[in-house]
């Protein structure tokens, strides 16, 4: 990306971060990245694509750092309840930015069809890195890529939960904890 489109992108979360969705208003935005508003319109179809735009950024950041690192615990519920509990706390850090982001993600906006599937598929590959104990080449079985969805799905559902007030922090964690549980426990099942 050129410079523009991050000060563009920076200052769309510096207006979700202080005042969440609605305060990412096109025309402070491109006055706050002193550009003219053209500019904005140029390099994105909305204010959805840039708050995806800095979702895609974040979680790219992330996947990074996970390659550097050796994932804490000997099995792979431990593992993946660590990643879920980091990435879970990294959100919860900013609830303004981060119910922004999520409701981007959940918006349906055709134009954004790109990103939230490159979204999807970063988280699902920090999954799966977690799940097998690092990074790798080989394709996953049918089986993790279920496992990976599934977890996936069941985070994100908690997530919107907490961000429309329905689901208190801490309950996300219990959630995704479970569901770690419950679907590594069926996968080893249907193996045996």
């Amino acid at each position: 990306m050129d410079e523009r489109s991050e000060r563009i992108i920076q200052a769309a979360v510096e207006l979700a971060e202080r005042d969440g969705y609605d305060a990412v208003k096109l025309r402070e935005l491109a006055e706050r990245a002193n550009v003219a508003l053209a500019t904005v319109y140029r390099r994105f179809s909305c204010k959805e694509d840039i708050l995806a735009a800095a979702l895609d950024q974040q979680v790219a950041a992330a996947s990074e750092m996970l390659r550097g690192i050796d994932f804490p615990g000997e099995t792979p519920q431990l593992r993946l309840r660590w990643l879920f509990r980091e990435m879970t706390e990294a959100l919860i850090s900013k609830p303004k930015l981060s119910a922004a982001m999520l409701r981007t993600v959940a918006s349906g906006v055709p134009e954004l069809a790109e990103r939230v599937i490159r979204y999807h598929g970063r988280t699902t590959e920090m999954i799966l890195a977690v799940y097998r104990g690092g990074f790798s080449e080989d394709l996953p079985s049918e089986q993790e890529r279920l496992l990976a969805t599934l977890l996936q799905n069941v985070w994100f559902a908690a997530l919107v939960g907490w961000t429309g007030g329905a689901i208190p922090e801490e309950d996300i964690l219990d959630q995704i904890d479970n569901a770690v549980d419950l679907l590594i426990a069926g996968f080893d099942v249907r193996k045996g």
